[in-house]
């Protein structure tokens, strides 16, 4: 079921509170969802407050260059895979300095899919820094707005989690 506006605005205010309280801040590390994750976070005024900035690395090129992803991680898992998404968190915290990152990378639609990764394959790591890192793959069904909408939603309640068991 896609997610609602309301419902990315609830898990966003709650990640921004946590933030807040913990005295961190974020950078998003995004490819499928474009930005959404930190439109989302910088909604609402005073989001400078926790958010460090947000890359979008929608190309391969762009995830090598921006955040540090190898070469032998595309080339032996593609780039919706667990290690990608573990280098892009890792690259997004190097490069702004940010205490929390989170990163996606999935197959939105509506073509790009295939057998073994069928559209609406998402994977979503967030963290601290390496020793400190989790990666979760999703599988989502629906179009291509609805496959971003609850790839979002998982990326903000993620890292509302990591924060939670921390």
């Amino acid at each position: 079921m896609p997610a609602s506006d309301h419902e990315l605005e609830q898990a966003g205010s709650q990640l921004a509170d946590q933030l807040l309280a913990a005295g961190l801040n974020l950078v998003t590390a995004e490819s499928c969802t474009g930005g959404w994750v930190a439109k989302v976070l910088t909604d609402k005024a005073g989001s400078s407050a926790y958010v460090v900035g947000g890359l979008v690395t929608y190309s391969n090129d762009a995830k090598q260059k921006l955040l540090g992803v190898t070469d032998v991680s595309l080339a032996n898992h593609g780039a919706v895979s667990e290690p990608v998404v573990r280098e892009m968190v890792a690259g997004a915290l190097a490069t702004t300095g940010a205490n929390v990152a989170v990163a996606v990378s999935g197959i939105a639609g509506p073509g790009g899919g295939s057998e073994e990764k069928p559209v609406g394959t998402v994977w979503f790591a967030w963290g601290t820094g390496a020793e400190n890192t989790e990666a979760v793959v999703r599988h989502f069904s629906g179009d291509r707005d609805q496959v971003r909408r609850q790839a979002v939603l998982v990326a903000l309640q993620g890292v509302s989690g990591l924060l939670m068991r921390a």
